[in-house]
């Protein structure tokens, strides 16, 4: 693990989830302790054996925001796949989301130079599309009428989420099952997402714990230009 020290005093930093401690666990769960989604030490558990790597951005010694993810090859595509992601939600919030985008972007840089790298996720609400600045082709997107290979790459991502079956690949939603589930938890400091951005988001029941599976495409040319997330 090798910090990075993010410009207005965020330090960012990427390892395995295996040296992920019990004690690092309760203060990512403190964290939305006493808000929805409400991600317990239980529930993290489960995701640090579930996924490669956790990224932690922190501001002094306060955790700022964390996000587990892996970077694998989906038939044969690189793919960035975030798990889960929650951000502290304060002024620092926007600083916190980009630093550890950018840092999960170097490591797909590092993994698959020269490649475009797919990013996969599924969003809470709409300012979890901040994740998704600076891509290409983002889908689900309004206006946008998905192709059969958009939809099927939904599926794919539905599956590696371990939901293909609750998904609907026209809406983009995965349907909640009574369990904790992952995704993107960001409120973006200030609003910046459009009315259309967010009507994607009125078939989504929170109550029922649904998701909206997200993805977007990091050209190779942009990775290496250090460009994404900053």
């Amino acid at each position: 693990m090798f910090p990075y020290n993010w410009p207005m005093g965020m330090v960012v930093a990427t390892k395995d989830c295996t040296a992920l401690s019990d004690a690092e666990l309760a203060e990512m769960a403190d964290l939305c302790a006493e808000r929805e989604p409400a991600f317990d030490i239980g529930f993290l558990s489960k995701e640090r054996e579930e996924w490669v790597l956790v990224t932690q951005a922190r501001e002094g010694a306060k955790l700022r925001g964390y996000s587990f993810c892996t970077l694998e090859r989906i038939g044969g595509t690189p793919s960035l796949l975030v798990g889960l992601a929650c951000v502290d939600r304060n002024s620092r919030a926007d600083v916190a989301m980009k630093a550890i985008m950018a840092d999960q972007y170097r490591r797909a840089l590092l993994a698959f130079p020269d490649e475009d790298v797919l990013l996969g996720t599924r969003l809470l609400t709409a300012d979890g599309f901040g994740a998704f600045r600076g891509l290409t082709d983002v889908v689900p997107r309004p206006g946008h009428k998905a192709s059969g290979e958009e939809r099927a790459w939904a599926r794919r991502l539905a599956k590696r989420f371990g939901a293909e079956s609750r998904l609907d690949d026209r809406t983009f939603v995965v349907a909640g099952n009574a369990s904790a589930s992952g995704g993107i938890d960001y409120t973006a400091t200030k609003p910046t997402a459009s009315d259309e951005v967010i009507e994607l988001f009125s078939v989504v029941d929170h109550d029922k714990g649904d998701r909206l599976v997200a993805f977007g495409w990091a050209m190779a040319e942009d990775l290496a230009g250090g460009k994404l997330g900053r």
